[in-house]
């Protein structure tokens, strides 16, 4: 076969490109670190890389929805444990209050302390976080939640949304409390049942010691001890008041005995007067503001006669109980924070080792074998030289070179 002088020149040309441009990618793999620089060096290995690289972004993204998380939730928890502190402070100020030493001027002083709690307590549920949005608003970070009205009830504005944020595929974490799940929505008396005495009871009788002795048998009702006094004896009817029935009658009173009724148990210490009652009603919701108001109108009611003295010990009592629910709410609270905390800290946990291996499959793909990349350039080199001195001679071998 006859080869002209323009095949010779273009087989020429085309190795020295050839070699050229493998001599070019080797020296750009050795610039950058890496095996691929552009989809054509490696179309299926630059397609994983791609895709190890976004569920990279992805981790990494979770990662920092963590990170905030956490930074949410401890702030929050922060202020639940700084309102943790005041109620116990409150409680001790209410069984201060039940001393038989303070007169109503000493009772007086600590329901303006009590005063001083409960607009303490309004500051920190009314915090705002380093955005600018409430804490314990839901979904309406930008609305202040609890507001004091005119006649001075604490009301909420917010609403019944719980911020969260995603910190896993599929998995999404609260971040933040609606305020009326956690201030409004605590159970009053026991957590089961209130036990409340009368408030027109003239004797000396006070209600206690409120216990379930069988929550099979919590019937829901409403029950009333209605007490009667006839030649110094003194009785006592068991009244449903649901039912409008009475369960029984004339059952001799004894103070400080347990009386039971519906899977309940409480005792009377005292005289109670004939006429005087004490209701046994399921327990319902009650906010913490409401309590601490309760106790501060407690405090500041005159206690000057025996009935005076035993209505405040009831209301002591009764407020004792309920800032305890309170307490028990909010540490619930605390305790499901502190639970996704420790959630965060796994996933956190579990999002390095998974980093860890999709750097690993990276490099894998990426990263570049200087070793071998060193040889093939020498070699490539080498070759691309040998094109062209073989170009040159070839290109010489014409009769005009000879003339």
């Amino acid at each position: 076969m006859r080869i002209s002088t323009l095949q010779i020149y273009q087989r020429g040309v085309n190795a020295i490109d050839t070699q050229q441009s493998a001599l070019s990618r080797t020296q750009q793999q050795i610039a950058l670190g890496k095996r691929i620089g552009t989809p054509s060096d490696d179309p299926v290995g630059a397609a994983q890389s791609l895709t190890l690289s976004q569920a990279k972004d992805r981790i990494a993204q979770y990662g920092a929805n963590i990170d905030a998380a956490k930074d949410a939730l401890a702030q929050n928890d922060s202020v639940l444990g700084q309102v943790t502190d005041l109620l116990q402070s409150v409680r001790t100020l209410a069984l201060n209050g039940g001393n038989g030493g303070l007169n109503d001027k000493d009772r007086a002083s600590l329901a303006t302390d009590a005063t001083g709690r409960l607009q303490e307590l309004l500051g920190l549920v009314n915090l705002q976080d380093g955005d600018g949005r409430f804490l314990f608003s839901g979904f309406s970070s930008n609305t202040q939640p609890f507001v004091t009205g005119p006649a001075g009830a604490v009301t909420y504005n917010g609403d019944q949304g719980q911020r969260t944020l995603d910190v896993a595929p599929g998995r999404a974490v609260p971040i933040a409390y609606n305020g009326s799940a956690v201030f409004e929505s605590v159970r009053t008396g026991n957590g089961s049942f209130s036990a409340l005495a009368g408030t027109t009871n003239a004797g000396t009788g006070v209600i206690g010691g409120a216990t379930v002795t069988n929550p099979s048998l919590l019937p829901g009702d409403t029950y009333r001890l209605q007490f009667s006094v006839s030649g110094g004896v003194t009785t006592y009817d068991v009244i449903d008041v649901t039912t409008a029935s009475t369960v029984s009658s004339g059952n001799p009173f004894t103070s400080g005995a347990t009386i039971g009724v519906g899977g309940m148990q409480v005792s009377v210490t005292g005289a109670p007067a004939a006429g005087d009652q004490f209701t046994l009603a399921p327990s319902g919701a009650q906010s913490v503001f409401q309590t601490l108001q309760n106790l501060i109108a407690a405090l500041n009611t005159p206690a000057t006669s025996a009935a005076g003295a035993t209505r405040l010990q009831n209301d002591l009592n009764g407020a004792v109980l309920d800032i305890d629910q309170a307490l028990d709410h909010i540490l619930s609270t605390r305790a499901d924070a502190g639970a996704t905390l420790r959630e965060l800290d796994a996933l956190s946990s579990g999002n390095g080792d998974r980093t860890l291996q999709l750097d690993t499959s990276l490099s894998r793909l990426n990263d570049l074998d200087y070793n071998k990349a060193l040889s093939d350039y020498a070699r490539q080199q080498l070759s691309l030289e040998a094109a062209q001195k073989s170009f040159a001679k070839v290109t010489s071998l014409s009769l005009f070179d000879y003339l």
